[in-house]
């Protein structure tokens, strides 16, 4: 996957990091900023989807896609679908434009609105990653969990860069018996849920 990389996919990767990184140290604020996951969390995402049960990729809070673009590569290697889902008009708009500028059109699906209104209509879902707002990271597992095929994985970002906003939803996922857990120190944080 990572050694053979869609030239146009690659090309909108590092476009989009540079203006991650201006964003960062121009110190533009939090939800203006594109607040993407590091590319070794991308990469970490990606090997996880790859590894999934047969079924559709779900994606929680698009940005400006290029969590998208990291997943699309499992997609390929699996031939699987990403639905990914945006609730900010100006990240929708470069979402849109970072689908189209890499060519991945026919496997991700962008849907505009906001997912806890959404994602009631879509099951066998096999791979979620979310990274929205933190308030909605409980409410948001439990809609999708209940959907995932056996063995699915569901992926929520930042547990340890907001670890403190985040710790009733660690807790309740850790305690919950549907699911193995983890918290994998890559990037900001990644919470690894298997559905059982």
């Amino acid at each position: 996957m990572f050694h053979n990389i869609p030239v146009d996919v690659k090309e909108r990767m590092k476009y989009l990091e540079e203006i991650d990184s201006k964003d960062r140290r121009d110190e533009t604020p939090g939800l203006r900023r594109l607040r993407q996951i590091p590319p070794e969390t991308g990469k970490f995402i990606s090997l996880l989807a790859a590894s999934a049960p047969p079924g559709l990729y779900i994606e929680i809070g698009a940005s400006a896609g290029y969590s998208a673009l990291w997943l699309s590569l499992a997609c390929m290697q699996t031939e699987r679908k990403l639905v990914t889902f945006e609730l900010q008009d100006d990240k929708i708009e470069m979402a849109r434009e970072t689908i189209s500028r890499a060519k991945i059109g026919k496997i991700v699906e962008l849907v505009e609105g906001n997912a806890l209104d959404l994602l009631q209509k879509y099951n066998n879902i096999s791979f979620c990653f979310l990274d929205a707002e933190k308030e909605i990271y409980l409410d948001c597992y439990q809609i999708v969990v209940p959907k995932m095929v056996e063995g699915g994985i569901l992926v929520a970002d930042n547990v340890i860069s907001h670890r403190e906003v985040l710790e009733p939803f660690i807790n309740h996922v850790m305690e919950d018996p549907r699911v193995d857990s983890l918290i994998v120190p890559i990037g900001k944080g990644e919470l690894v849920c298997r559905k059982l």
